[in-house]
């Protein structure tokens, strides 16, 4: 059961007539919502039009009915972000259809394979970095002239704690790390044009992608769940998908206008733990 959150908690309107793109907009399948659909689905309740990218047809076409229900607008555009035909295309797309480009959201990220440093492959590695880092540049490439055309545009990259933080898997951690670098490169060259570039770092998530690969390969779902919550110094508990999707709706809005090159963690305090 999908839980969503109530609107009119918050300020309503704030990305009213923007037009967004949010790449990994579906999700995989489990109970809980994914990061991608949650922010879809928020920066639909505030106002704006979503163009909606996904592989996956049937998991965007969900996103999708989410939106129509709550009276939000949006489309959905099938690609493979690892192509850069497909992500020129994705610009194309939304220009042809809405007119602008106002939020480039780019979610999606794998870590499946992913290993120690001595026993990493390439292909393995060359498969995470072409969808966690590859994909953003070719998005971002075919976005930015729309955005300097107009004098104005937002990119958000969800990077990972793992970029700061300690852990085994050498490829998801390298490939965020880069991320996060290539964040800041878009955010120092894109100020001139108005443009502002910023990442959201989550932590331990109760999503979809963080429980069922797990789950997949053997874990035994409860445990999984308690020693994630243990992990977590902000009361014992993983974050939602809602939490990254209110991070991203803040940093889209023109409340945070004055802040770009930003990597701001959404993880209940654990990347505070660094050096303690």
């Amino acid at each position: 059961m999908r839980r969503h959150r109530a609107s009119q908690t918050f300020p309503i309107d704030r990305l009213r007539n923007k037009i967004a793109i949010v790449v990994g907009a579906g999700q995989t399948p489990g109970a809980t919502i994914g990061n991608g659909r949650a922010t879809a689905i928020r920066f639909a309740e505030e106002g704006a039009t979503v163009l909606l990218v996904d592989c996956n047809t049937d998991a965007v076409g969900e996103t999708l009915a989410d939106i129509e229900k709550c009276g939000g607008n949006a489309s959905t555009f099938i690609a493979d972000v690892t192509s850069e035909a497909h992500c020129a295309a994705i610009t194309r797309t939304c220009v042809e259809r809405y007119g602008r480009l106002d939020i480039l959201h780019n979610n999606v990220g794998i870590g499946a394979g992913d290993c120690g440093a001595t026993s990493i492959t390439e292909d393995v590695w060359d498969r995470i970095f072409a969808v966690n880092l590859k994909s953003v540049m070719f998005t971002c490439k075919h976005a930015l002239p729309v955005m300097r055309a107009q004098r104005s545009g937002v990119i958000i990259n969800i990077s990972s704690i793992a970029a700061v933080c300690s852990m085994g898997l050498v490829s998801y951690k390298a490939s965020k790390a880069a991320l996060n670098a290539y964040t800041h490169s878009l955010a120092t060259g894109g100020a001139k044009f108005g443009i502002r570039a910023n990442a959201i770092l989550p932590g331990l998530m109760h999503t979809p992608m963080a429980i069922e690969g797990y789950v997949a390969a053997g874990h035994e779902r409860e445990a999984l769940i308690n020693q994630r919550n243990a992990a977590v110094p902000l009361g014992g508990q993983m974050g939602s998908a809602w939490d990254v999707a209110n991070a991203a709706l803040f940093l889209a809005s023109d409340e945070a206008r004055f802040i770009t090159g930003v990597c701001l963690p959404v993880d209940g305090g654990q990347s505070a733990l660094i050096g303690g």
